[in-house]
């Protein structure tokens, strides 16, 4: 099988680099020709200086980039994987972007003859490193069968979560429930910090029971510390919460915590921190004191 993967950044590197490693014949192209350089000099497997060239004989394209626009642009755009890839090929978008664009998607590609998923993918960049992300899918049962030794690659966990947008939409849901876990864990630190206790024991303690999350364990003690540089910027996080906000207000639904969480985050960007991990939301709360 020839896969090809679009979109080189902190996610995309090292899932393609897992690829290589599990066996399949492996094509990369990033649009900073010297990221793809650097991998093909950390993996082995072939790197392209156009999207045609990347995806003209690959059998599954994979895509991992910023946002709509940028999706649309490697795809569907003039010189877009789509106009490129053959009948018959497979297009996977790793992106996390609205549900209405992996419908767009969709389209777009049926009309080319090739098959589509939205499997958008939760882990950060540890995640994406040690092979271990969870991938949320969107699209039919045997496309999602074909694809699993490409997600089992890189992914601990793939799900089909339904028709094409719905992975997505479980996504939207991943960041909401992240947004409230960091919300509550932020107050939770800071009211430890003022009560005079031990943020380490607070953590080890808590973290094995009800209160226990991700979140809380492998950020409570840094959040403490005021240390956020792990990967995921907080622009990612605005953008995302902002898929849900849209995807809410199409279903009906207001949500408050979730407005609050983004303006938060909207704070901390205008001040500064927009490079800064998720978990920088403990900064907020601090200014607020």
């Amino acid at each position: 099988m020839k896969v090809t993967f679009l979109g080189l950044g902190v996610m995309g590197f090292p899932m393609a680099g897992h690829l290589t490693k599990a066996g399949f014949d492996v094509t990369v192209f990033n649009r900073t020709h010297a990221k793809a350089v650097a991998w093909g000099e950390a993996f082995s497997g072939h790197v392209a200086s156009t999207v045609q060239e990347a995806v003209c004989e690959a059998d599954v394209v994979l895509l991992c980039v910023g946002n709509d626009d940028d999706v649309r642009s490697m795809t569907t755009g003039k010189s877009g994987a789509l106009h490129s890839m053959k009948a018959g090929a497979i297009l996977v978008d790793h992106t996390t972007t609205s549900a209405s664009l992996a419908e767009e998607l969709s389209q777009a590609a049926q009309s080319h003859s090739i098959r589509f998923m939205d499997a958008p993918v939760s882990g950060g960049q540890a995640g994406a490193e040690n092979g271990v992300l969870t991938i949320m899918c969107g699209g039919d049962q045997a496309l999602f069968d074909e694809l699993q030794p490409v997600f089992s690659a890189y992914g601990k966990s793939s799900v089909l979560m339904g028709a094409v947008g719905q992975g997505q939409r479980a996504k939207m849901v991943n960041q909401i429930c992240i947004g409230g876990v960091l919300s509550g864990l932020s107050e939770g630190l800071l009211l430890a910090e003022k009560s005079g206790l031990d943020i380490a024991t607070v953590v080890d303690c808590l973290k094995h029971g009800a209160a226990g999350s991700w979140q809380m364990e492998n950020r409570g003690v840094t959040m403490s510390q005021d240390k956020f540089d792990f990967g995921f910027a907080i622009d990612w996080m605005i953008k995302d919460l902002g898929f849900c906000l849209d995807e809410a207000e199409r279903q009906g639904l207001t949500l408050p915590l979730t407005e609050k969480v983004i303006a938060q985050y909207r704070q901390l960007s205008a001040q500064g921190d927009n490079r800064m991990d998720t978990s920088v939301l403990i900064r907020a709360l601090r200014r607020e004191q």
